[in-house]
């Protein structure tokens, strides 16, 4: 059994989700349930068979909407803005920071906007902005936005989730 046949959540579970939601949001669902937050094909074929929306239409969706992932995620993630305010307040030197896990500098030169590491314990991504300009360069690890991010703190926080010794609010200072 390869590992999307592994992540597949299963008919009884999608169809409960189905019942309760539009498309959209029993696909959020769908990757909420899911041990690695993706979209994996199968699911994403049985919910265009329960709907009878094409799959390419869900396809569509999937990929319109930076929040779906179509492939496995890390643990915890970490975004990293690459808006103009915080390209110039230093968002690059981050992700260069970042760039010393295997693979990720890699990826990140070949102009992937995500990256995971093979233990699957983080994932790191880049977004085109977070709208919070006057606070660059900003970050969010595990869905909490963080301002002004030196350096030093983002070594400090990759340590941390690398040991995989992360409090529930990461200390920056």
């Amino acid at each position: 059994m390869n590992t999307h046949e592994e992540n597949y959540v299963g008919k009884s579970a999608i169809d409960e989700i189905i019942s309760k939601h539009k498309v959209l949001t029993t696909m959020e669902e769908i990757q909420e349930a899911s041990e690695y937050k993706y979209l994996d094909m199968q699911s994403m074929d049985y919910l265009s068979s329960q709907t009878k929306v094409p799959l390419s239409q869900i396809y569509s969706v999937a990929t319109f909407y930076s929040f779906f992932n179509l492939k496995p995620q890390g643990k915890h993630t970490i975004i990293v803005c690459r808006g103009t305010a915080c390209h110039t307040k230093g968002s690059k030197v981050l992700l260069d920071d970042l760039s010393t896990m295997p693979g990720c500098k890699e990826a990140l030169e070949a102009g992937e906007t995500s990256f995971t590491t093979e233990d699957r314990l983080i994932t790191v991504k880049t977004v085109a902005c977070f709208g919070q300009c006057a606070l660059a360069p900003v970050v969010a690890v595990d869905g909490v936005i963080y301002s002004n991010v030196t350096s030093e703190q983002i070594k400090k926080i990759l340590q941390n989730l690398q040991e995989d010794n992360k409090d529930e609010n990461i200390r920056l200072c």
